[in-house]
């Protein structure tokens, strides 16, 4: 599993029709509205690398509103909840 963290810059007037947009998006887990220099993160999670460009370079970047994107993948989670057996149930 791979997981990508998301910085989302949006036109102001948009954040949450962006936001929800964006959460809709098959491998964005969770969208948050933060404070500060962003306006949402959004958590991705997908099998391989190659999925993080198909996710945020060829759908979140081309949703309305998006004014500009910076991800950072995760190395190492650091949690008491195993995201990997969370995500793996039912699927090859």
């Amino acid at each position: 599993m791979i997981t990508a963290i998301v910085f989302v810059q949006t036109d102001v007037a948009t954040i949450s029709q962006t936001a929800e947009a964006i959460a809709a998006i098959d491998g964005v887990s969770e969208v948050y509205s933060v404070t500060g220099d962003l306006d949402l993160v959004a958590m991705v999670r997908v099998r391989a690398i190659d999925d993080v460009a198909t996710v945020v370079a060829d759908q979140v970047n081309q949703v309305p509103g998006v004014v500009s994107t910076q991800t950072q993948i995760a190395f190492q989670t650091f949690s008491q909840h195993d995201l990997e057996d969370a995500f793996s149930i039912g699927l090859e």
